[in-house]
């Protein structure tokens, strides 16, 4: 396994246990320090890994996300959503398939096809290079908490270049992402699914929107001091960056009653 590479979490087991436990337990698997990203759904699970995936650049990586509806899953998998991996340039990816943590991955085209892990057979696998005993691998199978026990050794085996075996999902058979606000930051700013290519600005430069009509911009300073505004945020990868809604000064969130998840075209 390599030595020096970036590592970051994803999930919605987000409290400070939670945290500390899954933080100690990578550490013991993986060699880099790990950022931990706590989120609310996985729409914000979404927009945050391409965040992650914009921040690690060209650099080697892993990114794990853990986060899937908790309603109905369970009459369709047999222990919730499965875990899919691919590469992005150097960095590794494994995240939950099911509802909208790749929908965004799938919007920017980042990868034509998801590997589907079964976590039965890769608790086997685990076995047999000495990650865990014979009763842990039934544990592995049916816990209920696979951001701990089954993410980071299906980690650091496909980082050590071991074979995982896998059935091929296409891309385009994830769910496609809501036009929607992904994020709201500490200053109120709403970051959206939508990029500049999703929207039809006038000759006068203005945007109408479910939560309003906006004047756009391409960069946040432009905006007047108290002015309400669509601009060319900041997140995102390469080119393809997300709009956010704005109020210069103030909290838009809050002024516009924006919450996360809420649709706004």
């Amino acid at each position: 396994m390599k030595t020096h590479f970036f590592s970051a979490l994803i999930t919605d087991c987000r409290d400070e246990n939670a945290r500390g436990r899954e933080l100690s337990r990578l550490s013991t698997f993986l060699p880099a320090g790990t950022a931990f990203v706590g989120v609310q759904s996985d729409l914000e699970a979404a927009g945050n890994l391409i965040d992650i995936l914009d921040a690690g650049g060209e650099e080697e990586g892993v990114v794990l996300v853990n986060v899937a509806p908790r309603q109905g899953v369970q009459e369709k998998w047999e222990n919730g959503a499965p875990f899919g991996y691919f590469w992005h340039k150097k960095t590794l990816v494994i995240a939950t398939i099911e509802g909208l943590t790749l929908s965004l991955v799938k919007k920017l085209d980042l990868t034509k096809n998801i590997h589907v892990l079964n976590v039965f057979d890769v608790a086997q696998i685990m076995f047999k290079h000495g990650m865990v005993n014979r009763e842990e691998i039934v544990d592995i199978g049916e816990t209920q908490f696979r951001s701990f026990e089954f993410l980071p050794r299906a980690a650091a085996l496909l980082l050590s270049e071991k074979h995982l075996p896998a059935r091929d999902l296409l891309i385009e058979d994830v769910l496609s992402a809501p036009r929607a606000v992904w994020w709201i930051d500490n200053f109120g700013n709403c970051k959206t699914t939508l990029l500049s290519s999703d929207i039809l600005v006038d000759n006068s430069r203005r945007v109408a929107l479910l939560v309003g009509e906006f004047p756009f911009f391409d960069r946040l300073r432009d905006v007047p001091d108290g002015e309400r505004a669509v601009i060319q945020g900041s997140s995102g990868i390469s080119e393809k960056r997300f709009l956010e809604i704005i109020i210069q000064g103030k909290n838009a969130a809050s002024e516009l009653n924006i919450s996360s998840g809420m649709e706004v075209l």
